[in-house]
């Protein structure tokens, strides 16, 4: 069978076709490839004696196939019209998203003690998890599940608090808290023991008929700082016909071992993912980043391409993978990815905005730190994607004759001939005359006490919540509901990188001082 193939307009005119057409075979159809070639053919001009709109012929030049003419057209006058391709357009109603709650906080610690670490406060008035479920409500996402284990306490309490009500509204759909549980037989004995297993414990939830529609599953992490419209991601993944999609960012070499690296095809389509290499296995995953479209500068500077650790999958996939082909691989970055690599379409999704694991208690620190500056890489205030938190009702904050600079202060403080400079003051924070606060994280209190019950512990030799006469205190994390006496410096004088003191109320991680929950520094200490 052989076929013709021309290059057409939309909605050309054929007038007066040839009932032979334009095949020399006997069979021909629509659609078929090209066989042979255009040049120096009798089709050609056999074509052109058809194509009139005016006496003469127009001369036709063979071209890129875009329909076809047969000896089958029976008409004596075709009118042909170019195929219109529909975009299928992501639907948020059929996309769920799973935030997973974190481990045991390790990275985090001393402020995972009693809570998780989706729950440590951040940016001053902020939980870590607020992030990912801004995005997902500023994305028309409302079918939401977060999966909890560990010192899970505070992070019920928040999420109950802020995203159960008051005002934010998920329509049909939910927010529902899946809380690690031990179930009958031996394996249901056990905790949640990696990413992966975490949802296969659940996967039950997928299968309810009200998530029956449910086309794409998005996994989340609860500790990163970043904005993100989710959608995007989802459509790419739709547009790629992907069975997963791993968005990922760009990093430098002192860091690309903390994350999952991956390289990629031309076409975005990743070959090979690697979970916190090392040594010469780092070097390996090294590429050319200006494929990424990076200068040659920003390439030098950030050779590897890391995964965020956000992921797409189709449900039908994700199913069958947790529970049939991979039903003892825990982890996702470490197992699950990797072995779909070589058997799915695994597409990468490049993010091109600020993005931070908050993995360490240095990173903490700096992405807060980094909140002060004038033109913060990320920051919290935009009215169209607002970041949510719980509504805590405090009044303004009262400030007497302080020097601030570049800080954020927080709702319901009370600041008294104070020097702020370079720092986050959390809500409910009392700093008293002649207080020094400089490249601090200062979480606040979560409430109140009266100016007499302040004055009676003075009297007592006792130290209230907050921040006493004339202390110091630089390079520092204050956690919640800390008591910090007058006259105390805490400077680290010595730059410690290292220390374990929690029957002196304070811990020292990378240099930087993180007083502890409800620590007690009496008058005079110096750190």
């Amino acid at each position: 069978m052989d076929s013709c193939c021309v290059t057409f307009k939309a909605k050309a005119h054929l007038a007066k076709a040839s009932r032979g057409g334009l095949s020399n075979g006997d069979n021909e159809f629509w659609g078929e490839r090209i066989r042979g070639s255009l040049n120096n053919s009798g089709w050609v001009s056999q074509l052109a004696k058809g194509l009139k709109t005016e006496k003469r012929p127009r001369k036709i030049k063979p071209g890129v196939a875009c329909s076809v003419i047969t000896s089958n057209n029976g008409k004596e006058t075709v009118t042909i019209q170019a195929p219109i391709f529909e975009r299928r357009r992501a639907d948020p109603k059929n996309v769920a998203s799973i935030i997973l709650g974190g481990g045991a906080g390790t990275q985090l610690f001393p402020l995972t003690i009693r809570q998780a670490t989706p729950a440590v406060p951040v940016g001053g008035c902020y939980r870590l998890i607020d992030i990912p479920m801004s995005n997902c409500i500023n994305s028309n996402i409302n079918k939401i599940f977060i999966l909890t284990q560990f010192n899970s306490a505070s992070l019920n309490r928040h999420i109950a608090r802020t995203y159960f009500g008051n005002g934010v509204s998920f329509g049909d759909g939910f927010v529902e808290v899946l809380a690690a549980t031990q179930t009958p037989g031996e394996a249901g004995m056990k905790w949640f023991e990696g990413t992966a297993d975490a949802v296969r414990k659940f996967i039950w939830v997928f299968e309810d008929a009200k998530n029956k529609n449910i086309e794409n599953i998005l996994i989340l992490s609860g500790d990163h700082l970043y904005r993100m419209d989710y959608m995007d991601l989802v459509q790419n993944h739709i547009d790629r016909k992907a069975d997963i999609t791993v968005s990922c960012v760009p990093v430098g070499e002192s860091r690309a071992s903390d994350y999952g690296l991956l390289k990629m095809d031309n076409r975005g389509r990743i070959i090979q993912f690697a979970e916190k290499p090392m040594g010469a296995d780092l070097k390996a995953m090294k590429v050319d980043t200006t494929r990424l479209g990076l200068s040659p500068q920003e390439a030098m500077k950030s050779p590897y391409i890391a995964s965020m650790g956000v992921y797409v999958f189709r449900t039908d996939i994700l199913l069958n993978l947790l529970r049939w082909r991979y039903p003892t691989s825990n982890d996702f970055g470490s197992e699950i990815i990797p072995l779909a690599v070589m058997e799915h379409n695994v597409e990468a999704f490049l993010f091109r905005d600020y993005w931070e694991d908050i993995g360490t208690i240095k990173t903490f620190y700096e992405a807060n730190m980094g909140l002060t500056e004038e033109f913060p890489k990320f920051e919290f205030y935009n009215p169209k994607t607002p970041i949510f938190t719980s509504p805590r009702f405090l009044p303004p904050t009262k400030i007497e004759q302080c020097q601030v600079v570049d800080a954020i202060i927080s709702h319901g403080c009370f600041l008294r001939e104070c020097s702020v400079k370079h720092s986050i003051v959390g809500e409910r924070s009392r700093l008293d005359y002649g207080v020094e606060l400089k490249d601090t994280l200062m979480m606040g209190a979560d409430y109140y006490q009266t100016e007499s019950e302040i004055a009676s512990l003075l009297a007592e030799g006792n130290v209230p919540i907050g921040i006493g006469r004339n202390t110091k205190i630089r390079n520092c994390i204050i956690d919640k509901n800390a008591k910090i006496g007058k006259d105390a410096v805490i400077v680290n004088k010595d730059g410690v990188q290292e220390a374990d003191r929690p029957d002196d109320g304070f811990y020292i991680r990378s240099g930087i001082t993180i007083i502890l929950e409800k620590a007690t520094i009496k008058d005079g200490t110096v750190i």
